[in-house]
């Protein structure tokens, strides 16, 4: 691991058996703090994030994909049940097998057997997305256009394929509304690739409406994107994106994997928090009547002594 990739964390100046103590405990995965109040249960532990592994301007050992994947395998290392969830655009620039095996795979390819991923656009660049489908495999659901859900815990977690359009998205959306009627869980995460809403350069998706609209009126309580390259999070929105805080959804977006980091627009409404300029990943941990979160980031390499942008709460099942 190069030295200047390390977990950007802000130490308090402690003295002798305190600072070890402190440092032992950052390099384990940054330790889980005790549950908030009101949560049950021991928390599965997840590592969030999307648009991930581009090697053209570096080689894998030395690209950001290398460096949040540093912090994902130590986080792994000290939660032996946590798993990863990926949230599109795998590898630039067109998604090949080449692609997958030569990037990818050196840095997040590592815990690709603790990986729930979801496909991006990037992927499909490659008419079909025979990299992302075949280095997946059976994970991924290829015979389902790559949307599934599972049981993490006592949450139910789905993945989306934000790229589908037509005959295909219907068809999608008929076994979402079926998938969470199904599966009434008091917790639910979905996640998939395009935000519905977003600060960043792409700006919102109005074609991911519809998906939306079932997540909310199943209750679902967590949505994960990526697609923008930057970190975000929304207060808890309804179906149509009013601000509920007792009933909503809140949305990460999580585009902050390894790829470059791309400008921000104004923010958009519910925008709570927002920040371009750290690569890393969200840590979840996913109790059984909510969840905490926190983003981990990447230090700067141009200035490792800034302190480490961060983002953290607790937020309670509905």
């Amino acid at each position: 691991m190069p030295q200047r990739f390390r977990i950007a964390l802000t130490v308090r100046r402690l003295a002798g058996a305190a600072l070890i103590a402190t440092l032992i405990a950052a390099l384990a995965g940054c330790a889980a703090p005790p549950a908030p109040h009101g949560f049950r249960g021991a928390p599965l532990t997840v590592y969030a994030a999307g648009d991930i592994a581009d090697c053209r301007y570096r080689m894998p050992e030395s690209s950001g994909a290398a460096a949040t994947a540093w912090l994902v395998e130590a986080g792994l290392a000290a939660h032996p049940g946590a798993r990863v969830l990926t949230l599109g655009d795998h590898t630039y620039p067109v998604g090949t097998p080449a692609e997958f095996s030569d990037c990818y795979e050196p840095t997040w390819g590592r815990f690709r057997e603790r990986t729930l991923p979801t496909p991006g656009n990037h992927e499909y660049y490659t008419p079909g997305a025979p990299g992302y489908y075949a280095y997946f495999g059976a994970t991924a659901v290829p015979e389902q256009d790559g949307y599934y859900s599972v049981q993490l815990g006592k949450w139910h977690v789905i993945s989306l394929n934000s790229t589908l359009r037509g005959a295909r998205a219907d068809a999608q959306l008929a076994w979402l509304k079926d998938d969470l009627a199904r599966h009434p869980a008091l917790c639910t995460l979905a996640f998939w690739h395009h935000p519905r809403y977003s600060s960043g350069g792409h700006a919102g998706n109005a074609f991911m409406a519809p998906l939306w609209q079932a997540l909310a009126d199943g209750g679902v309580d967590l949505a994960l994107a990526g697609h923008d390259h930057d970190y975000e999070r929304f207060a808890p929105q309804d179906a149509h994106g009013v601000r509920d805080d007792a009933r909503g959804m809140r949305q990460f977006v999580v585009g902050t994997g390894g790829a470059w980091l791309t400008p921000m627009r104004f923010a958009a409404d519910n925008s709570e928090a927002r920040n371009n300029f750290s690569l890393g990943v969200l840590r979840l941990d996913l109790f059984d009547n909510g969840y905490t979160w926190e983003f981990l980031a990447v230090a700067s390499e141009t200035d490792p002594g800034v302190a480490a942008y961060t983002d953290r709460g607790a937020t309670p099942c509905h």
